[in-house]
């Protein structure tokens, strides 16, 4: 007997449905750490996008990482501001950057190292950074008033799984991408960078650090 096409068709699609799903969910367990972070963030943004100009302000600030919240509040102050950004438009490119970088050194490096590596860089690139601009500030080179920037994000454990994942890249493209990342984050500091982009340098080291980490990991596994 002859198969009914439309419903043959829609078992057709019923199945590519089915892989596709299955596909996306077994990359989100492969990569747990980084999907929470995503979900998290998410959530914050939704708040920010939400809140009155008045309340945003004294969120962004609130949860920032400057020298006022490390002074008053340093442990809380490194941990709340990995969790948000400043533009909740720009979640849909942080959500292609954490596909693209975290959750692929994630599943090849494993959950914990590389925790290890973002958290580490996220913390070394935030307290040097301040330190920096402390520096500035006290030598008038900054205004005072950047005590109470809005130093919040999640750039500086970008940067480190971008240097991290060097140790993925085969060779010869190896070279490649450890050059255009010294290109990217040293560029900056040459032509008079910011105090984000000595931070953006250091969480860059930090990963390039932490190859020790993955020596001889050719492939995932947490």
């Amino acid at each position: 007997m002859e198969q009914d096409e439309p419903e043959a068709t829609g078992r057709a699609t019923a199945r590519a449905r089915d892989t596709v799903l299955a596909a996306a969910r077994s990359w989100i367990r492969s990569s747990p750490g980084t999907h929470i972070w995503l979900l998290v963030i998410g959530v914050t943004s939704l708040v920010v996008a939400a809140a009155s100009e008045g309340l945003e302000t004294f969120l962004l600030h609130r949860t920032s990482s400057n020298i006022h919240e490390l002074t008053k509040h340093p442990l809380q102050s490194l941990l709340i501001s990995g969790f948000w950004i400043e533009t909740p438009s720009s979640f849909l490119l942080y959500v292609v950057l954490f596909e693209l970088l975290h959750a692929n050194v994630e599943r090849w490096a494993g959950t914990w190292r590389w925790l290890f590596t973002v958290g580490v860089a996220h913390v070394a690139a935030t307290l040097i950074s301040q330190e920096v601009l402390l520096v500035a500030i006290e030598h008038h080179a900054a205004p005072r008033a950047m005590r109470h920037v809005v130093d919040i994000g999640v750039s500086y454990g970008l940067a480190a799984a971008a240097a991290l994942l060097t140790y993925r890249i085969p060779h010869p493209w190896r070279w490649g991408w450890l050059a255009a990342l010294v290109l990217f984050f040293a560029t900056p500091l040459a032509t008079g960078g910011t105090y984000t982009d000595v931070g953006h340098a250091i969480a860059a080291a930090v990963g390039l650090a932490c190859g020790p980490l993955v020596r001889g990991r050719c492939g995932g596994g947490r």
